[in-house]
């Protein structure tokens, strides 16, 4: 909506614009001025001068202390991320000036803020509910219903959790914010059945307000726990169910608190509305005077009475959520147990006893316990001195670590412990209220934690306390999960998409005071102090479990860990030590709000009191069965969460998967290890409130404080707290001018402790909305129909990122204002909102046609309906007529009566069985639901069993896990326990040994001092000389300790004068940093100033160039819409001339008409004139009518037979027209239904011969596939074949070398052999030589030559054999190859099978769409032979026609002659001339016939033309059929071809194997022969090694020998002499017929020449050895073992 500016508005703009304004930032807050332009050089460098609007000071000033101004236009901007100049003074304008207006909430972004009002503005009524119920969020004002509005509206769009997260101090409005929420969400969405309402949820807050809040020093209705309020949707987008998880309830504010607090509501509400049966049941007659919990009721009659008005509405609460009397008054019961257990008191000293014994008696009587079981829970099963003492805060620091107080203590435990089971047994009615059995798609969330606390703030000199640490631990938390999502998350986006950022003024780290509180240990925890840094939390677990662990050392190790050194600034350290003792001071908030902590008694709440686990089972024992009745129901679900959170008791599937998250986080890692540990539950429930938080969508909403003083400052503790329902409830206030005022300060420390500048920045600077491609073109392919047209409604697209860049470049969108990434398309702030309404108005256009087509239709269907109706209508009123007429019908009454006697039995019978089916369906459907319920209840109890056994499998699970931790650590321990213990073992061994060593020197000297004093008695002499060694000595160490000391006095005065210029150096080099960090902070200020600015000015300049982006569009559509106008108006200007052209052509056609009209004037006139004429020649005849009235009477006669005739005639020739026309309008269907059949026909004949073509086409391509996959095959085939032969040539080459070269060494093992045996018939013919050594030498060298030749041989064919086996491993591959070829081939065969098996079935499919061709040809051709047969038929009427015409013209030919006649014989003219008209009538109808036969035949030949088209494409249907068939044909040849190749190669490859097998058989023997010739070559060799060693003993003996026998060696000579030559001549005869014997014939030739042998040298007296070698010889000859029968 535009609003038109005044003059006064545009002047003021102008000169803001003229004038440069900025803000002055100053301590007190910011002061708007004006730039004074000023020369340049005229001030120094880095100042500006300003003139102060509200005084008009002049000032010198620093650049860094001025911001640039908006104009006033920007003053109450409803976003903060519009603002043209982003800084903080602007913000914090735009807010004040806002809250200064009553507008409390402001867009920050994708953020909310609200500062909270002192008194609720009435801007929460049901009727600004309903303004914002299904609006977007561009759409609508700031407001916290636009949040949940928007929250609801992506939930039911993306089906996803949602959560909303309140933010802020305390005391800033978050739980009165969450209260909105929820009664929005409930109203608006509404619930199946009015399951939740407002009034419901009313009552919620109501208890949670009285059970769960208290008045703080900040806040006077503070809640003390975080709760996450979880709504869960249906499929409808209504409140299916709902639940409320609570936890870290502050149960200490039961029994100690600070001063100027108050406990929690409920008890003041009880004490001041309690009734009198419920006060007499209480015991609440008399209160105590004092109370160790400090409960006393309220003093002020006005507090009292609203407390009593709070306690009425409380109760009403409870009714409203089915809370039961019995189960009011349970809690009653607890809460006056728990005020009398601190009225009674505890023992100071002495034994551990109650103070107060009657006070405790009513507790006891209260809880339904005796006094002894009470007090046995409380003080007996307590160990003593298991607790140390807790400082309280009624005690000064002065009291501190005095006296005995564990008493105390466990009373206070039991207590705390009491009410902490109340409060989780309130939460599960509520949510037992809030249960339902529906089915659940997603939730809601929203959480509500404290907000940050800090005594300071409320000018309360105290430290803070554990739970406001706890509180505020849970803020910096939160706050840390708003930068993940703010800051990291989107940078990280960014990287991962590629896209580029300059975002370098943005810190990316998040607040580290949350790791100064919960930092872990990366090493296995054990009880052990470590120096590894950790929290908090953590130290508080150790220190308590440590001996002498106390407050001290655990701050010392804590600023040990976190605390700055010396000279180190605040800003980088978050932890300080501060001046008071047991305190230290936090920085929260990123720095921003430093809380000052006292840490006296919180080892306490890290140590475990058996009194406060009492307290559960105590409630249990109960003898009052509405107690016990209560908590014995909760006994059994108890798991590690039991006392931490409170509301996991859901129904819901939403509600068990977040229980069951909750339980994982506790339950997994360390936390099984520490899941009894108290410190570290805090953590652990603030660690499954976020990882809750994180698995949704999150949305959040920052509550700002305006200022320090909204609380009510004179709160007194016995003052009751006032309800926050009471300032929901004053709507009709005003708000006042001095309370809608801000606290500068405090406002801009909340916001740079929440980083809202930073976030406005990332948003404005980055790409806030993005989508993915897809769904980014599936949501916005409605704005360019023009591409929906071009590719189809659900196209499938391959490239994404290309459609959707058409996309964004149909739309028109400027380059600046989005981002391509990798998977997604980025937004500026915006530009989708932008999308989202010209998407809205499109689909509003495009729903508004449809409706129309709609509407459109239905009219139509309502008419047909009409005309059905009203044909109805006629035939029923028809039917009656009917009726009427046989009403009176003696046999229709007949019928009428007989006919329902005979329905009636027909109609009980099916009665009867309808009965029946009824019933039996009943019974089916009970027993269907019957079985429905069994099963429902089933999967209940399975799935409750399921979520059991799983957190009992995940406890035993992290349970074991945690053992194995714990024993690895102690394994470990223990080694470094024993490293340690050897070490010192090591160092006590070297300790004892020179300690050993200095008592023998102390011995040695004490006992040279005893010999001195002894030689001093004894001898003046050695005593003089000992005396002298000892001065000497002693003179010399008194002068070494002196020269020692003067040098080191030297050293020392030059290291101090060292150290003195090193200090002073240092500090110099300190001022010179603090003065660089100085300047580089300012300059890092002035350039992040300076950044800001020009990211605001090129954000202000994408801005320009988009609205001069829209206004060139505006432009361009301006444009054409004037072309079209132009265009319009020429149109109009032919129009108008063309318009004028026909009226002048009708001027001229309207003269002419005139000038006709006259012309029958004439001719009018004329006829008058002729017939006067004729009246005077009636007359005449007239006269003349007595002359001739027997002649004039038969022509009248005559006449009236001519008439009736003609009347006749005319009948006839009505009824020829009739059928004619009738025969018209049937040639005209025919000629429709033949046009309309023609199309039908050639639209399907076209898409059969597309579909033929295809198939044709498709047939083909497979055709030549499969010819080219048949001649790869056949060529493969050939390739196989040819291998295959190769391979059989190879083989029987390999064969026949094998054959050969065993042949061929048979041979020359052979030829050796002869050669050996010739070179040993030598060697014997050389025996009678052996006197001459030097030839027996040379012959034995021969013989070793030929031996080695010989081996060399044997080597040979052992490589020959070896060569031979790897070739027929090649040919094992081969032959596995062609296996493999054969598999390949019988795989194409079974494929080409397949794909022929596919080919006959669309040829058999393409054989029934040609049938259904055919069928429909011969139905239009019987058609066409119906229309021929039409035609026929119309021909013959056509004749019928002409013959009639024929005779009627043979009767107007007499008629005509008559006629003449009657003119001759002077008859009446007028018949004449009306006999004339019906003859120029029957003219014209003929001529009309005629047209009608010329078109009949012309009908008849189309239809002849298209009956030989339908048959000239039969024809070429056949022929493409007969083309396919032989087609089919041929394939199945070439398929059998293939098959028979196949059984071919088969028949090959079996023959093929059968020599393979051949070839191994040949193979094998020849191995065999092989090995055996080598054993017999190895058993030669060794016995010519034999036979070499014998001869050479031989010729050493005969040597010898010849020595001795001189004499006998001539006798001896010639008879060896004559033996050899018998031996040589024996030999020689035998060499040839040796190789031709057998084996029989061998052995018999080795028989005799050993007879023989035996014979030569049986009478000789050759040696023994000379005989054996001779026989050896013989055996090699003969080649046959006869060694054992010769020996």
């Amino acid at each position: 909506m535009l609003c038109v500016k005044t003059e006064e508005q545009i002047a003021a703009e102008q000169a803001w614009y003229g004038s440069e304004k900025v803000w002055l930032v100053h301590k007190d807050g910011f002061s708007l001025a004006t730039v004074v332009k000023t020369e340049t050089g005229s001030l120094p460098e880095g100042k500006v001068k300003i003139k102060l609007e509200h005084d008009g000071t002049v000032l010198d000033v620093d650049e860094d202390d001025v911001e640039k101004a908006n104009p006033p236009s920007f003053d109450r901007c409803e976003d903060l991320a519009a603002l043209l100049y982003l800084n903080e003074s602007s913000v914090m304008h735009s807010l004040r000036q806002r809250y200064g207006g009553n507008l409390i909430h402001t867009y920050a972004g994708p953020n909310m803020v609200i500062i909270n009002p002192v008194s609720a503005p009435s801007m929460y009524s049901e009727k600004v509910m309903h303004m914002f119920k299904g609006c977007r969020r561009e759409d609508t004002a700031p407001h916290i219903y636009a949040v949940a509005q928007s929250a609801y509206r992506n939930l039911l769009t993306t089906r996803q959790d949602q959560s909303i997260v309140l933010l802020g101090k305390s005391g800033s409005g978050k739980t009165t914010n969450c209260q909105h929420l929820v009664q929005y969400l409930v109203s608006i969405a509404g619930s199946t059945g009015k399951i939740f309402t407002a009034e419901k949820w009313q009552a919620v807050y109501t208890i949670l307000e009285a059970f769960g809040n208290s008045a703080t020093s900040i806040n006077n209705n503070a809640s003390r726990f975080s709760q996450i309020v979880s709504l869960d949707f249906d499929q409808a987008g209504q409140v299916a169910s709902a639940s409320i998880q609570t936890m870290l309830l502050e149960k200490l504010r039961v029994v100690k608190r600070p001063e100027t607090e108050s406990t929690f509501n409920v008890f003041y509400y009880m004490m001041a509305g309690a009734d009198s049966t419920l006060r007499t049941e209480l015991h609440f007659n008399h209160f105590a005077e004092n109370s160790a919990f400090g409960i006393v009721p309220q003093t002020k009659s006005e507090d009292k009475q609203k407390a009593s008005q709070q306690f009425t509405k409380l109760q009403a609460a409870m009714k409203v959520l089915g809370i039961s009397s019995d189960e009011q008054k349970a809690l009653w019961l607890i809460l006056g147990a728990i005020y009398h257990l601190g009225a009674a008191g505890a023992t100071k000293a002495g034994r551990k006893q109650f103070a107060r014994h009657e006070w405790a008696q009513k507790a006891a009587y209260l809880l339904g316990c005796t006094l002894e079981e009470l007090s046995s829970a409380i003080f007996k099963h307590q160990p003593k001195g298991s607790l140390q003492r807790s400082t309280s805060f009624r005690q000064g620091p002065d009291d501190v670590g005095t006296g005995d107080n564990s008493a105390l203590e466990c009373l206070e435990a039991m207590a705390a412990g009491l009410y902490s089971e109340l409060f989780t047994l309130v939460i599960s009615l509520v949510n037992r209220a809030l249960k339902s059995s529906q089915h659940s798609l997603c939730s809601l969330l929203i959480v509500d934690t404290p907000g940050f606390q800090n005594p300071k703030l409320a000018k309360r000199d105290r430290g803070a306390t554990f739970e406001e640490l706890c509180h505020n631990y849970t803020q910096e938390r939160l706050q840390t999960l708003f930068h993940e999502r703010t800051f990291v998350q989107e940078l990280e986006r960014y990287k991962e998409e590629n896209i580029e950022l300059a975002l370098d003024d943005i810190e990316s780290s998040t607040s580290l005071s949350v790791s100064a509180i919960d930092q872990t240990s990366t090493q296995v925890r054990t009880l052990a102090r470590t120096d590894e840094a950790r929290g908090l939390l953590w130290l508080m677990e150790e220190e308590a479990l440590q001996p002498g662990g106390s407050e001290e050392t655990l701050l010392e190790r804590l600023f040990r860990y976190y605390s700055p050194v010396d000279g180190e600034s605040k800003g980088p350290a978050l932890l300080l030590k501060s001046e008071k003792a047991h305190h230290f001071l936090l920085g929260h908030s990123h720095g921003t709000d430093w809380v000052e902590y006292d840490a006296r008694g919180w080892l306490s709440h890290a140590k475990q009191n058996p009194a406060s686990q009492n307290a559960a089972i105590l409630l249990q024992d109960s003898q009052k069965k509405n107690i016990s009745g209560l908590f014995m129901g909760r006994s059994g679900g108890a798991t590690v969460l039991s006392g931490s959170i409170a509301g996991l008791e859901g129904g819901s599937q939403l509600a068990l998967r977040r229980a069951t998250s909750m339980r994982k986080t506790f339950t997994t890692g360390v936390a099984a290890v520490k899941k009894k540990s108290l410190c570290i539950q805090i953590k652990l429930q603030v660690d499954a409130l976020i990882d809750t938080v994180r698995r949704s969508r999150v949305h959040f909403v920052h509550c700002l404080l305006p200022k320090a003083e909204t609380s009510a400052g004179d709160l007194k503790v016995l003052g009751g707290p006032s309800s926050r329902s009471g300032e929901i409830d004053a709507h009709g206030e005003s708000c006042d001018n001095g309370l809608m005022q801000l606290d500068v300060c405090l406002l801009r420390a909340q916001l740079r402790g929440s980083k809202l500048l930073d976030a406005l920045r990332i948003y404005r600077q980055g790409y806030p909305d993005h989508l993915v491609f897809s769904e980014f073109r599936r949501r916005f392919d409605v704005l360019t129909p023009h591409l929906t047209k071009k590719h189809g409604r659900n196209y499938i697209v391959t490239d994404e990122r290309r459609a959707v860049e058409e996309l964004l470049e149909s739309l028109e969108l400027e380059k600046s204002s989005y981002h391509m990434g990798l998977s997604r398309v980025f937004f500026r702030a915006g530009v989708l909102a932008k999308l989202e309404e010209n998407r809205d108005i499109q689909t509003r256009r495009n729903i508004t046609l449809f409706q129309a087509a709609c509407r459109g239709y239905l009219a139509r269907q309502a008419f047909k309906k009409r005309k059905i109706q009203d044909l109805a209508i006629r035939c029923i009123q028809k039917n009656i007529k009917k009726n009427r007429g046989v009403k009176g019908w003696p046999w229709w009454k007949l019928f009428t009566t007989v006919r329902p006697l005979i329905e009636v039995q027909l109609t009980e019978e099916q009665i009867r069985g309808k009965d029946e089916e009824i019933q039996q369906f009943k019974l089916k459907l009970e027993k269907v639901e019957k079985e429905r319920n069994e099963l429902r209840l089933n999967t209940d109890r399975l799935e409750s069993k399921i979520t059991e056994l799983s957190s009992e499998l995940a406890d035993e699970r992290n349970t074991g896990e945690s053992a194995s931790q714990l024993l690895e650590s102690e394994t470990s321990e223990r080694l470094r326990l024993e490293k340690d213990m050897k070490d010192l073992q090591a160092k006590f061994d070297a300790m004892k040994k020179q300690m050993e060593s200095m008592e023998m020197e102390v011995m040695e000297a004490r006992l040279i001092r005893a010999s001195e004093l002894n030689g001093e008695m004894d001898d003046d002499d050695t005593g003089g000389e000992w005396r002298l060694k000892y001065e000497r000595a002693i003179r010399e160490i008194e002068f070494t300790k002196k020269r020692l000391q003067q040098e080191f006095d030297d050293k020392l005065e030059v290291e101090q004068q060292n150290k003195r210029q090193l200090e002073r150096k240092l500090t110099d080099l300190q001022a010179d940093n603090e003065e660089v960090q100085r300047v580089a902070q300012q300059l890092k200020k002035k350039c992040q100033r300076l950044t800001a600015e020009l990211q605001d000015t090129k954000l202000h300049l994408e801005g320009q160039q988009s609205r001069n982006h829209d206004l060139e569009k505006k432009q361009r559509k301006f444009d054409s819409e004037q072309t079209q106008a132009q265009e319009e108006v020429q149109r109009e200007k032919s129009q108008r001339e063309k318009l004028s052209r026909e009226k002048d052509m009708l001027t001229g056609e309207v003269f002419s008409l005139r000038q006709q009209l006259e012309d029958k004037d004439l001719e009018i006139c004329a006829v008058n004139l002729k017939l006067e004429q004729m009246e005077a020649e009636l007359q005449d005849l007239n006269s003349q009518e007595s002359k001739d009235e027997a002649s004039l009477a038969k022509v009248k006669k005559q006449i009236r037979d001519l008439e009736a005739k003609v009347k006749d005639q005319e009948e006839e020739l009505d009824e020829q027209a009739g059928t004619i026309q009738m025969l018209e309008q049937a040639k005209l269907r025919l000629e429709m239904e033949m046009e309309r059949l023609r199309q039908t026909h050639s639209k399907e004949i076209e898409s059969k011969d597309d579909e033929v073509e295809e198939i044709r086409q498709s047939c083909s391509k497979k055709l030549k596939q499969m010819e080219v996959q048949l001649e790869e095959e056949y060529e493969e085939k050939q390739k196989v074949l040819r291998e295959r032969r190769d391979l059989e040539a190879k083989l029987m080459s390999a064969q026949d070398q094998v054959s050969h070269r065993d042949v061929e060494t048979e041979k020359r093992l052979r030829k050796d052999l002869k050669r050996t045996k010739a070179l040993l018939a030598d060697a014997q013919l050389m025996l009678d030589h052996l006197k001459n050594n030097a030839p027996s030498k040379r012959e034995i060298a021969q013989l070793k030559n030929q031996l080695e030749e010989s081996e060399f041989t044997c080597a040979a064919s052992v490589k020959a054999r070896k060569s031979m086996e790897v070739e027929i491993e090649d040919l094992h591959v081969q032959m596995d190859d062609i296996s493999k070829s054969k598999q390949t081939l019988e795989e194409q065969l079974s494929r080409l099978q397949r794909e022929k098996n596919d080919l006959q079935s669309r040829m058999e499919e393409d054989q029934e769409d040609l049938n259904e061709l055919m069928k429909k040809h011969k139905a239009a051709v019987a058609q066409s032979t119906q229309n021929l047969a039409q035609i026929s038929d119309l021909q013959a009427q056509l004749e019928e026609a002409m013959k009639e015409k024929q005779d009627v013209q043979e009767k107007l030919t007499a008629l005509q002659s008559q006629l003449e006649f009657q003119e001759q014989s002077m008859v009446d003219k007028s018949l004449v001339s009306r006999q004339e008209a019906k003859i120029r009538e029957l003219e014209t109808k003929m001529e009309f016939e005629k047209t009608q036969v010329k078109r009949l035949e012309s009908l008849v030949a189309r239809l002849k033309e298209n009956l030989e088209k339908l048959t000239e494409e039969r024809d070429q249907r056949s022929a493409s059929e007969n083309r396919e068939k032989e087609q089919n044909k041929r394939l199945l040849r070439q398929i059998r071809d293939i098959k028979e190749e196949m059984a071919e190669l088969a028949k090959k490859e079996a023959e093929a194997s059968r020599k393979k097998h051949e070839l191994e058989m040949d193979i094998e023997s020849l191995e065999a022969a092989n090995q055996s010739l080598q054993a017999d070559l190895k058993l030669a060799f060794k016995r010519i090694g034999d036979l070499q060693a014998a001869i050479e003993d031989e010729m050493e003996s005969d040597d010898n020998e010849d020595l001795i026998n001189s004499e006998g060696a001539s006798d001896t000579d010639s008879e060896v002499e004559d033996r050899v030559d018998g031996v040589k001549s024996w030999l020689s005869k035998n060499k040839g017929s040796a190789k031709n014997l057998s084996d029989d014939g061998s052995l018999k030739s080795s028989r005799s020449v050993l007879q023989l042998f035996v014979h030569v040298f049986s009478h000789s007296h050759i040696s023994i050895s000379l005989l054996s070698s001779l026989y050896l010889f013989v055996f090699l000859f003969c080649a046959h073992p006869v060694c054992p029968s010769f020996i």
